[in-house]
């Protein structure tokens, strides 16, 4: 029998296509896993449960009367609670939006329906998707920051929750929490999946994202959720062809992979390199030699691009409300529209211009390789509940717009979730698939539910 708790995306909705297992019973058995958890995890924010129970049998009907919707049929799914879902509270963490009820979905949630999707609820988000820390725990360790922040996203994937929930990243808001918390987290292109009906932190940055367990998963998802939205200016008219998922069952070859050195290597706990030259060793005896690279001189000013361009439109997205209600934002986050507020036009402008020189040295450095690889974080996640963790490790990537994609490889020491990270080109996030696949298949990492997960604990 499948673990349901630990079954991935792909093989759950197989099984219920083949009749092997019902929607009704995958729903079921989550929504009694959460109530056996969610007191100590507390990853969610609203729980639509009897609406979940509802679509599930729709679903199954569908599937007996031998008509499937999409890829995800049947199978349930977490929705941060910054993106808009009809009919279900989206409080985007903050009091000021405690009683909104969207009357319609985001274009990414109406995209998971129209593929079969069960909208299980809404996770736990940091307030507005910035820095301030929820009341979310660690599940593998709850003195230990579970990241953000698509926390609940996270923490809702590694306890079994959900095998796939949507997070957003403005900085590094999918891929940390996912190697915080041992699952993967994939973050595409800019421009490649609507925003439309998810709250704004910085128009120019924020990209929806995923959380779910294989690569393979991640695929199946991003052929979903893809595409052109009139709605949306930031996304592109152009597709990639084939199928993500589809195509990743080719036969594969070793990709050419770039180690990033230099800052981030020094950076790096001594654990976390230890760990990475194991990691390197799998590849290479899987036939693959992982060249060291060199990143471009403008790298260096990306971060500080990032948090520019976070903090003046975070300013102006909030503007009314922070004049009316300034005492309902949480610490960080105002502290960051109060910075935003001093920025500068001038150092807005020279944020823009720094941006597009490291895209384009990303984009040209980078023209022999499939990818780059590096880890998942400094270390395993810190013992520091005041923060979501250093986003140094993934906000120059989303700063450029490049597809990224963390992989769970192992456990620390300690016990806590490591993985890697890799990067791709602009608008090459099959390739960085690809990639991500095979990296998997190397390291064959077999992942377990946290401590807090456990079913003995209930």
């Amino acid at each position: 029998m499948t673990d349901l708790a630990l079954a991935s995306v792909t093989r759950l909705a197989q099984l219920i296509r083949e009749g092997e297992i019902s929607s009704l019973e995958v729903t079921r058995t989550a929504l009694e896993r959460i109530k056996r958890t969610e007191a100590e995890l507390q990853a969610w924010e609203t729980l639509a449960s009897e609406d979940a129970i509802a679509q599930a049998r729709s679903a199954d009907a569908e599937v007996a009367s031998g008509s499937v919707l999409g890829p995800l049929h049947g199978v349930p799914v977490g929705i941060k609670d910054i993106i808009s879902t009809q009919g279900i509270r989206t409080s985007m963490g903050s009091p000021i939006y405690a009683d909104n009820i969207p009357t319609q979905d985001a274009a990414v949630v109406a995209r998971l329906k129209g593929a079969g999707a069960i909208v299980l609820g809404k996770t736990v988000t940091t307030q507005f998707a910035t820095s301030d820390p929820p009341r979310t725990p660690n599940p593998w360790n709850p003195a230990c920051t579970p990241g953000g922040s698509s926390t609940g996203s996270a923490v809702a994937v590694a306890s079994g929750h959900v095998p796939m929930a949507l997070g957003t990243q403005t900085g590094g808001s999918v891929n940390r929490p996912a190697t915080y918390n041992g699952v993967t987290g994939f973050k595409p292109t800019y421009g490649l999946v609507s925003r439309r009906g998810v709250y704004p932190l910085s128009w120019t940055l924020d990209t929806v994202g995923w959380m779910a367990r294989t690569v393979l998963d991640a695929a199946v998802l991003l052929d979903v959720l893809r595409g052109h939205d009139p709605a949306d200016p930031s996304t592109v008219r152009s597709d990639q062809g084939r199928s993500s998922a589809a195509s990743l069952s080719d036969p594969a070859e070793p990709p050419r992979l770039g180690i990033v050195s230099g800052d981030i290597e020094m950076a790096t706990s001594t654990e976390m390199q230890a760990h990475m030259f194991e990691v390197i060793e799998l590849l290479r005896q899987g036939g693959q030699w992982v060249e060291l690279f060199d990143l471009p001189i403008s790298y260096l000013y990306s971060r500080d691009a990032n948090n520019v361009f976070q903090a003046v439109e975070m300013a102006e997205v909030h503007r009314a409300n922070f004049a009316e209600r300034p005492d309902d934002f949480a610490p960080k986050a105002r502290a960051k529209i109060e910075i935003g507020q001093l920025v500068p036009a001038t150092a807005y402008a020279q944020a823009h211009r720094l941006r597009r020189q490291f895209r384009r040295d990303m984009d040209e450095s980078m023209a022999s390789l499939d990818a780059l690889i590096m880890p998942g974080a400094i270390g395993p996640a810190p013992s520091d509940l005041t923060t979501t963790g250093d986003p140094a490790f993934y906000a120059p990537w989303t700063t450029a717009g490049l597809p990224t994609i963390s992989i769970p490889t192992g456990l620390s020491r300690s016990g806590m979730p490591i993985g890697v990270q890799l990067i791709g080109r602009g608008h090459d996030d099959l390739r960085l698939l690809h990639a991500a696949r095979w990296v998997e298949e190397q390291v064959a990492y077999q992942p377990v539910l946290p401590p807090m997960a456990e079913p003995s604990r209930s």
